[in-house]
Formats: structure tokens, sequence, C-alpha cells
């Protein structure tokens, strides 16, 4: 081989060595932002009319489990016993008076990220949201008699699309970790908290380790007024002075209550004596109907919430932070 194809081969292996360097320190940055890209793909996949408003037992609802596991595979979130899929049995709505509906086959899907305290990693906060919604409608729906599919864009693509971003960005900065975190994606919280039910019943760790649950259901539609409403602040210590503070630093305007606990997944575990803390930023004319569509996501609003979430995560689970039981009545 002459001197000048030496050389050649000399520039093309450093040219494919910088193409790398780019390329990883791309992927590493991705990994450590919550993007509109990402947010939107979740958001198409899980409201997408094949998957046909995710109702349990349903070809879509299987398929939406398989899309939330390989996700958490690839973003480096764990496995307990290397099996991200919770197995339970669902009894669907049945019409008002009327006979029950199917009892069907569904998942939760679970994993986790492990902190890096010798003795705090014992302890989990855990973050969920639910991925189904109503099928083409049912007794849930506010527009009775409806055959159309309910897309679920804010209830609950918004809640699951920033579980799997919040996740990926957690795996990024683990190193900041010193409680362990769990994320979990509920499956039949339509059908009346099913998922989270079986999940507190059927713990992959002692409840005792468990200091806090947050949840987010409806976290889609972000107002002008920049309002993310919340309950079960005063279910842990300081967290209502947390939750304003941390809102602040990002130009929300958070609405704080230390009680008014409310009616989704998050209601499992405060039953059971563990701190919880459910955000959401409001209701609208489009619940629980055919028109609550991706289209009226705000996006970038999402991505916020998204990132108050993951600095409240941050902060109890990257800190010693006080975590005890308050009841609030």
């Amino acid at each position: 081989m002459d001197k000048v194809s030496k050389i050649v081969i000399k520039i093309i292996q450093a040219a494919l060595i910088l193409c790398l360097m780019v390329f990883t320190s791309y992927a590493q940055e991705t990994q450590l932002k919550i993007t509109k890209r990402e947010i939107s793909g979740h958001l198409e996949f899980l409201t997408s009319s094949k998957n046909k408003g995710r109702l349990p037992g349903t070809k879509g609802n299987r398929r939406v489990v398989r899309y939330i596991a390989k996700d958490f595979k690839s973003s480096g979130v764990k496995a307990f016993d290397e099996e991200y899929r919770q197995k339970f049995r669902a009894q669907l709505r049945g019409e008002k008076g009327g006979k029950p509906g199917k009892n069907v086959k569904t998942w939760n899907v679970v994993g986790y990220i492990e902190g890096n305290d010798p003795y705090l990693k014992k302890e989990y906060i855990v973050l969920g949201a639910h991925y189904d919604h109503l099928g083409h409608g049912g007794p849930s729906s506010k527009k009775p008699g409806s055959k159309e599919i309910h897309p679920g864009a804010d209830d609950n693509a918004s809640g699951t699309s920033a579980l799997l971003e919040i996740a990926e960005k957690l795996v990024g900065n683990r190193f900041m970790l010193r409680r362990s975190v769990i994320v979990v994606a509920f499956g039949a919280e339509e059908q009346g908290l099913l998922g989270s039910e079986y999940f507190v019943r059927n713990l992959p760790v002692p409840k005792e380790s468990i200091k806090l649950m947050i949840n987010m259901d409806m976290i889609g539609r972000l107002n002008e007024q920049q309002q993310v409403y919340m309950g079960g602040a005063g279910t842990f210590p300081k967290g209502v002075d947390l939750m304003k503070d941390l809102g602040s630093e990002l130009g929300l305007n958070p609405v704080v209550h230390a009680g008014e606990v409310g009616g989704s997944d998050h209601v499992s575990f405060y039953k059971e004596g563990i701190s919880v803390l459910g955000l959401h930023t409001g209701g609208h004319p489009q619940y629980h109907r055919p028109e609550d569509t991706m289209d009226l996501i705000n996006i970038p609003g999402e991505i916020k919430v998204a990132e108050y979430i993951y600095r409240t995560i941050i902060k109890v689970a990257g800190e010693d932070y006080e975590m005890k039981f308050i009841r609030q009545d």
C-alpha cells in the first residue's frame, strides 16, 4: 500500500470517528431533553385510529402495552424479574341498569430506575400515568350512543407520553438519584382505577419502602395562565411549599391543594397510607368525547409540565428529603 493510500485511509477513519462522536453526543443530548419531536411521536401513536381508543381487552390496548414496554427497555429503564408487563383481569363497565361488561385481560407496564445511595436506593418514588381510554365510547362517554373512536389525547395520552420522556431523562441523569424511581403505565383506570388497585396489592417492593406516588392524568392543556392543578401536596412534609417554589422557577402558576386527593390512580396509593401528588392541567369540553384529539394538545405546555414533574422527582429522590405520610381530611 503506497503512502497516499495510507493517508486516505487515516482521513476516512478519522472522519468516521468524528461522525460517531457527533452521533453519540446527539443521542445523549436527546436523552437528557424532553423534546417536542418525541412527545409528538408518542401522542401520534397512542391516539392512532389503529389503537381504537385503547380499551382494555382489545388489540389496540395490547399494541400500546408492547409499545410502552419497548420504550422502557430502549430508554434503559430496568424490569422487575425481567418482565415489564404485570397482567391482571379487568371487569369492564356495563351500561347503567344493564349487564356488566366483559371481564378481560390487560396489563400494567412497570419498570424502575435504581438510585445510587446504598441506603436510600431501597426507598422508592413512583411516577405513574394511565394509558387506557374508552375505545368507541361506552357507559363513561360524555357523548351517549356514540360509536366513534375516543382517542383520549389529553386523557391520558398526555400523561403517558410525559411518563416515557421523564423516565428517559431520569435514566440519563441517574447519577443525580439517591432514591430509586418506579415508573408505571396503568391499565384500566377508566374502568374504576383497576390497574393501580391491582398494583398496590401486588407491589414489586415492600409497601413501606414507597415514599411518594406522583400521578399525571390530563396534563396536555396548559392554559394561558400557566396553571397546573394538583392535590395531595400536604400528604408529605413541606409539599405545598415545594410545589409552589418549583413551579415558580419554570414560570408556572401552580394551584396547589394540601388535600383534595381526587379521583385518579393516586387514590389507590393514598388509601394504603402512601403520600401522593396528583397533577392535571384542568378540565375541558372534550373530556370523554371523540373530540379529545391530538391537535388540541399544547405540546410546549406539556413539556413544561413534564419538566416540572422531573424536577420534583430530582428534589425528593436526589436529596435526603424527609418523607413521611401525612393524612389529609
